[in-house]
């Protein structure tokens, strides 16, 4: 199994670009999240693959975390996101408090971030 590259949560939303699905039926997650029951989790589940992200809760600490694809363990919600992460061996961690990236650490996280997509896509 390939490790994973962890990002910060805002290279995630400055990247993917989370949506609210229109027939969502829950206001979670900043308006983002699908629910993990019902026709919110039809809704993922029956979306683009490459588009679907589950946020889960980490094994250890108050932190949680954002991975792509459609996960049932440890899972709070689902997101669907505008550009596609292919299966990239990515992870996003939300910290409790963190202070966001500076712009230029975002910028240099997201030339990492394209770098390891490309070489996804190219795999697929």
């Amino acid at each position: 199994m390939q490790k994973s590259t962890v990002f910060h949560e805002d290279v995630f939303y400055e990247h993917f670009r989370p949506f609210r699905h229109p027939a969502a039926r829950f206001d979670i997650w900043g308006g983002h999240g699908l629910e993990t029951f019902g026709d919110d989790l039809q809704l993922a589940f029956n979306y683009d693959e490459n588009h679907v992200w589950t946020v889960v809760d980490g094994d250890v600490g108050t932190d949680q975390w954002i991975i792509p694809g459609f996960h049932r363990v440890n899972r709070i919600c689902f997101l669907l996101t505008e550009v596609a992460h292919f299966d990239a061996p990515i992870e996003f961690r939300i910290e409790r408090g963190p202070p966001s990236l500076t712009p230029i650490g975002l910028a240099r996280r997201i030339t990492t971030l394209k770098r390891i997509l490309s070489e996804s896509k190219a795999k697929d």
